[in-house]
């Protein structure tokens, strides 16, 4: 029976101990959760998971986990309290707007073609009579007689919902342009199709594909600091109503010197600096 009592305070000092130290899960004394949930944007996707990382490091305590789906699809998620940040590459609209916008940075959307393409600038004009369909072939943008393999991404991307709203005005993409559900999967296409053009985030543009010039300006952040280049969208976490602490502390990071710092070395631009 001693032995018995024993074992019982030894155990219940282990469990005080580890809910004070915050080895255990649940909630925390303040009420927060331990553990940050986002979805929505693939466009902002792979660089949150870069600062959960970093984030993670500093805080072990909180786990924070990230997922796609598209920004109508975190927005959503958002509103449905399925997640406690919802991210987004396009504004809000109607009944979405009861959502808290955090910009944690903005982003040019990049034209890209294949690096064998020897076209180097593109007219917003041409643009729109590519993803109209009324441009099929290179040869009418001054390249070989060969047709056009445009890709475009999914209905519900923030990615598209930009593009279209800051590139094809009041034109409706065509039928017959290729749909693919991620910035990676258009970038992948691309990269190894020599007659593919898409459009992706300028942060994920690398050795693989190249980043046209629109109207005579390349998408650099410095152009786009400048407002010289305008295919530009902001990058947003959505809340709704008041965030947990671990969700509120994630948001903060991001936000200071060296969560921007982050940002800013992913070809971002960072609302700071």
């Amino acid at each position: 029976m001693r032995t018995f009592l024993i074992r019982c305070i030894a155990l219940s000092a282990l469990v005080i101990f580890c809910t004070t130290c915050g080895f255990l899960s649940g909630p925390s004394a303040d009420g927060g959760k331990r553990s940050v949930s986002l979805a929505g944007s693939t466009s902002i996707m792979p660089f949150s998971e870069k600062l959960a990382e970093r984030f993670m490091l500093d805080h072990p305590e909180i786990g924070v986990d990230v997922q796609g789906g598209g920004s109508s699809a975190g927005i959503q998620a958002c509103l449905n309290k399925t997640v406690d940040i919802g991210m987004s590459s396009r504004e809000l609209k109607g009944d979405e707007k009861v959502l808290t916008e955090t910009t944690i940075c903005y982003d040019g959307i990049s034209i890209v073609v294949s690096p064998k393409n020897p076209i180097r600038n593109i007219t917003a004009e041409q643009i729109r009579g590519i993803y109209s369909g009324r441009i099929r072939n290179w040869k009418e943008l001054g390249w070989i007689d060969r047709e056009i393999d445009a890709v475009t991404r999914e209905e519900g991307s923030g990615t598209r919902a930009a593009f279209e709203e800051l590139l094809m005005k009041k034109e409706n993409i065509s039928d017959r342009i290729m749909v693919q559900d991620s910035n990676g999967s258009v970038k992948e296409i691309v990269a190894t199709d020599p007659y593919g053009i898409g459009y992706i985030s300028l942060g994920m543009v690398d050795q693989r594909v190249k980043a046209l010039s629109v109207n005579g300006t390349v998408p650099l952040v410095e152009n786009i600091k400048k407002r010289t280049y305008h295919v530009v969208r902001p990058f947003l976490y959505l809340t709704l109503g008041e965030p947990s602490r671990p969700a509120r502390m994630f948001i903060e990071f991001i936000l200071s010197r060296d969560g921007q710092a982050i940002l800013r070395k992913e070809g971002l631009v960072p609302i700071h600096g």
